[in-house]
């Protein structure tokens, strides 16, 4: 089978073939028809993120398609499901073969690439704004890179819990894309100031960033004093210094996030969130914003467009 595989992080992932992977004790094999990429992803190629597989191993942290066959122990799914499946790595291949705790039943309406798209950004986000930041109804959501993979969803799920929610991003046609998800008030980051545009505006509750770099200090000057501050990911590129005297005199608390860690911590966390988020599906209250759909010989150009920010929403592989 085809696979997206990396070898070594010097010269980088390579379209190869490889055996097609059996499952094992508890786990579940996957004819795969859709994989969405990651900011992870980039940072998977490089060798510098926070979990490293041995190598060789092929990039995808998620995944949707057809289980093929079960493993020994593997209870709850048949051949012929249509599941999900929170892979952490092999999402760009054309089989798979993954834990079985790792995959949910999506519904039958949900075509291959919605749901590839789902499990990373909505569950991050979902999780995120209702356990970590316990977002309420009427409070006020700021969030930044509000047109991205996990920016997007938390401008609709904010919206979903009943929140005033400001969209932060660069340039009219990413706050577009914002607004279209439920955004109240849209900020430009290229020509705006975003602590002044938010401290007019009352400040925020909490502070959604995926971002980063100088926009998370900006952001920490306009969270109100008893805020919350979400620290989600750094695709600046730049991990930010924290004062931890602003944070006494005002009460604000900054708190990290990283949906991964909830596997050896919480798993039932993770599932019960994807029953909430499907069922919101269900009723058309989400709809993932998927920019790009390419084949798995353009991996590569898919993984470009998250590099240089020309994606909106999320970009999905097709095996």
């Amino acid at each position: 089978m085809k696979a997206y595989q990396i070898n070594d992080f010097e010269s980088g992932p390579r379209l190869v073939d490889i055996p097609r992977p059996v499952p094992g004790q508890g786990e579940i094999g996957v004819e795969i028809a859709a994989c969405g990429l990651n900011f992870a992803d980039l940072l998977m190629v490089k060798g510098q993120y926070q979990e490293k597989p041995p190598l060789p191993f092929t990039l995808g942290l998620e995944l949707a398609g057809t289980v093929t066959e079960t493993g020994p122990g593997a209870a709850g799914f048949a051949p012929g499901d249509r599941v999900a499946v929170y892979s952490g790595q092999g999402g760009l291949a054309e089989f798979g073969a993954f834990p079985a705790d790792r995959a949910q039943q999506i519904p039958d309406k949900m075509p291959f690439s919605d749901a590839a798209a789902f499990l990373v950004a909505y569950g991050t986000s979902h999780l995120a704004l209702a356990i970590r930041a316990s977002l309420q109804p009427g409070e006020t959501l700021l969030v930044l890179g509000a047109a991205g993979g996990v920016g997007l969803t938390a401008v609709e799920i904010g919206k979903r819990m009943g929140a005033r929610v400001i969209a932060c991003a660069r340039g009219p046609e990413k706050l577009a894309i914002a607004q279209a998800a439920g955004a109240d008030i849209l900020i430009d980051s290229d020509t705006e100031d975003l602590r002044k545009v938010v401290r007019s505006l009352g400040g925020a509750d909490v502070v959604y960033d995926p971002v980063g770099g100088d926009l998370f200090a900006a952001a920490l000057r306009a969270t109100r004093p008893g805020g919350r501050v979400l620290v989600v990911g750094f695709a600046s590129g730049t991990v930010p210094p924290i004062p931890a005297n602003y944070l006494l005199v005002k009460n604000i608390s900054v708190l990290g996030f990283y949906l991964g860690g909830y596997l050896a911590i919480a798993p039932r966390l993770l599932t019960d969130s994807l029953t909430t988020l499907f069922g919101w599906y269900a009723t058309g209250a989400l709809k993932p914003h998927i920019s790009h759909t390419l084949p798995l010989d353009r991996a590569e150009e898919g993984l470009e467009l998250l590099r240089s920010r020309r994606s909106t929403g999320k970009v999905i592989i097709t095996p």
